[in-house]
């Protein structure tokens, strides 16, 4: 029978299949230690989509490589000893612990999801059984291997590097990271004790009485008193926010606050300028992502040191070693291969132990040292901080090269707010014209119009083979995303506005019972600020108006998060995603009905105001449809009647209040899978709502007092 693959392919499968995997493998670490750090930075789907493949391929290209060396060691084993097959037996058993050290992965990402995280039994098996398969394919070589005492070197490493990948994903995952914030249990006072004390004081006719007498506050918390009250310095920012992280850190599982913990941060933050706010949160986001999704909480340790100081060493010392051995038996492009992927180790180390220095955690612990925090270190690490300031900061106002230098580099997060516009969606498609197909005296005007309308028949049907395909594989919301979606930059008047509207909430606050109400508050105004935008007269500056922008960048912003981000939006997707349907289905038919179509925003929101909405919409239509579109006319056209200045003032405020309401309802799970993936205003909104002590995470009663009896005379 003849072979379906031919014999020079197979056997050049055979030769150099290994090389290929082990440098492909090689290939991804490099582009992740490089790369990874990106989706903090970007939301773009390219650049997540290519650091998924690459995470996947990752462990793919390092398992398969290891499976493939002990199958290769078994065959020349059974194959006899000659030397060609002993020296390349050799050469890949060294290699064999560099797969290990691939399975540890690069600092920057040991998770890609929160989900990934949760799989660390999972990677403890896979260490347990790759260290054992490893150590079979060096053990078959042991009788003549010359080269055992650096593949022995680089075993050490690897298991180094692999066993801190698991840690880092066992320390994120949310069983053990909500364990790690318990702290000593507390039983309280002796109740039963006390209690029998009690009972005898009262037989025996003691005028007795219980007391309850305040507790000394055990906790320190003199860090606020420390800060300066005006302006941050760039080391001040990432102090108080790793400060404030490791307080708040319990958000992501659901703990709950002290009195002393609420009310010291919203101290804190009632006296920050908007700008400062926005740093310190955007550091502690940082430090979320770095310890859900990077290696650094395990490195960043003097146990983390010293290993992967052993891990360092012993990839440094097996380079020397190699390059001293008599390499006459190998072939030169295995050498070459051996020395690619010691190179490749010393780099990635390299590029870890450089992000590892300059990253916010050494500014924490560098300011623990007085000498070091006068020194020049200090001064270096203010200059290297000031180019992650927000893009908007003045520092960046007269010098556009550190501008892009900076927003290629350094920023912290996306900084971009993504919006959808319902009525440009539901304009997507020009209705069909009806026109006349009897040819006209114009005969080449005529085949013109025949073959524009065969082409777009053409078009209309690829269309909808387009549309069912990627209904069919769950791409409608990526195509909808990539199509659709604005992208708005964040900038200081919007954040400040936000930050404005939501300090006035807390100083209503004072009690934790009241801020919690307060959080309460919803609405839904998407299409009354599309309407009222596009009834806007053209002659007037209103476009100029910060409360008109406020407004149409929220207003799109959160119909994004209801449609594309339906996770962010969890107490009302359900009902929400059903009304959005239902409305812009209903959109749809109103403007085929008016033969509107793309380009045609204006005229559409004119044509929806212009219905009569004497009669409510319910009292027609009944409740089955969840369609909202014409009760979003009726109140549009109530606000029209206040002043324009006024109605834009009230609808973004409005818009901040829903805004706070879906980013105090979210579940906090996807709050810290946004960081990964460019970060979302919500977020920000999220935290910065718990550090001004809104919410319902703080407890209601405070209980630091115990109780002693007291025997009156």
């Amino acid at each position: 029978m003849v072979h379906p693959i031919p014999d020079n392919v197979l056997e050049l499968w055979n030769e150099w299949n290994i090389r290929a995997i082990i440098l492909f493998s090689l290939a991804l670490q490099a582009f992740l230690i490089v790369a990874a750090p990106l989706r903090k930075r970007s939301s773009r789907k390219l650049i997540i989509f290519s650091l998924w493949t690459a995470y996947l391929l990752a462990d793919w290209a390092a398992n398969f490589a290891v499976g493939h060396i002990s199958s290769k060691q078994t065959d020349k084993s059974s194959a006899g000893s000659k030397s060609s097959n002993r020296a390349d037996g050799m050469i890949q058993a060294f290699w064999a612990p560099f797969l290990l050290l691939h399975l540890g992965g690069p600092d920057t990402i040991t998770a890609f999801a929160l989900e990934d995280n949760e799989l660390w039994l999972r990677h403890l098996l896979g260490l347990v059984t790759q260290v054992f398969m490893t150590a079979y394919v060096f053990i078959q070589t042991v009788p003549g291997n010359d080269l055992w005492i650096p593949t022995v070197l680089m075993f050490v490493g690897g298991i180094i590097k692999y066993a801190e990948r698991t840690r880092a994903l066992y320390k994120a995952s949310l069983n053990s990271f909500r364990e790690s914030l318990l702290k000593t249990p507390d039983p309280g006072p002796n109740y039963a004790k006390l209690m029998e004390e009690y009972s005898s004081k009262k037989e025996a006719r003691l005028p007795t009485v219980i007391q309850l007498i305040a507790e000394p506050d055990t906790e320190s918390r003199a860090f606020s008193k420390d800060v300066a009250q005006g302006d941050l310095k760039e080391i001040e920012i990432v102090t108080c926010a790793h400060y404030y992280f490791n307080i708040f850190k319990g958000l992501i599982v659901d703990s709950i606050f002290s009195f002393k913990e609420r009310d010291e941060s919203r101290e804190f933050f009632m006296i920050r300028t908007a700008v400062d706010a926005y740093r310190v949160i955007e550091v502690e986001l940082n430090f979320m992502y770095e310890v859900l999704f990077t290696k650094i909480e395990v490195v960043h340790n003097w146990v983390g040191y010293i290993f992967r100081f052993l891990a360092f060493g012993s990839t440094f010392v097996t380079l020397g070693l190699f390059y001293v051995f008599d390499k006459d038996d190998f072939k030169p492009f295995d050498v070459k291969t051996t020395y690619s992927l010691l190179l490749g180790a010393i780099f990635l180390d390299v590029v870890a132990l450089f992000n590892l220095i300059f990253s916010d955690w050494t500014v924490v612990g560098m300011e623990k040292y007085p000498r070091i925090r006068r020194s020049s270190v200090s001064r270096m690490f203010e200059c290297f901080l000031k180019l992650q300031r927000p893009y908007w900061h003045d520092y960046w106002e007269s010098n556009f090269v550190k501008r892009g230098l900076r927003t290629a580099l350094f920023r912290r997060w996306t900084e971009a707010i993504t919006g959808y516009n319902f009525i440009t969606y539901n304009l997507r498609e020009r209705p069909d014209e009806q026109g006349n197909d009897q040819p006209n005296e114009n005969c080449i005007k005529w085949s013109v119009n025949k073959i524009n309308f065969a082409y777009g028949e053409v078009f209309k049907y690829l269309n909808k083979i387009s549309e069912f395909v990627t209904d069919n594989l769950g791409l409608t919301t990526l195509v909808d995303d990539l199509k659709y979606a604005i992208r708005y930059r964040m900038n200081g008047e919007l954040w400040n506005f936000i930050f404005k509207e939501l300090q006035e909430k807390a100083e209503d606050a004072e009690d934790p019972e009241i801020a919690k109400r307060i959080c309460e508050a919803k609405g839904s105004y998407h299409y009354i600020s599309e309407c009222s935008d596009k009834k806007l007269d053209p002659k007037k500056n209103y476009r100029y108006n910060e409360h008109y922008q406020f407004s149409k960048v929220l207003s799109d912003y959160m119909l994004y998060l209801l449609v594309l981000q339906p996770t962010m939006m969890s107490a009302i997707a359900g009902i929400g995603q059903i009304r959005f349907r239902d409305t812009s289905e209903e959109a749809k038919k109103f403007f085929v009905r008016r033969g509107k179509g793309k380009g045609q925003e204006k005229e559409a929101c004119l044509d929806i105001l212009g219905v009569d909405t004497e009669v409510k919409p319910e009292t027609v239509k009944g409740d089955r449809s969840k369609s909202v579109l014409f009760d979003a006319c009726m109140l549009a056209k109530e606000l029209d009647k206040f002043d324009e200045k006024i109605k834009w003032e009230i609808l973004s405020s409005v818009w901040v209040e829903m805004l706070s309401y879906a980013a105090s309802h979210c579940r906090p799970e996807s709050h810290a899978q946004q960081v990964s993936k460019g970060g979302e205003l919500i977020t920000f909104v999220w935290l910065l709502m718990s550090h001004l002590g809104l919410g319902d995470q703080f407890q209601i009663k405070e209980g630091h007092a115990r109780a002693k009896l007291i025997v009156q005379k």
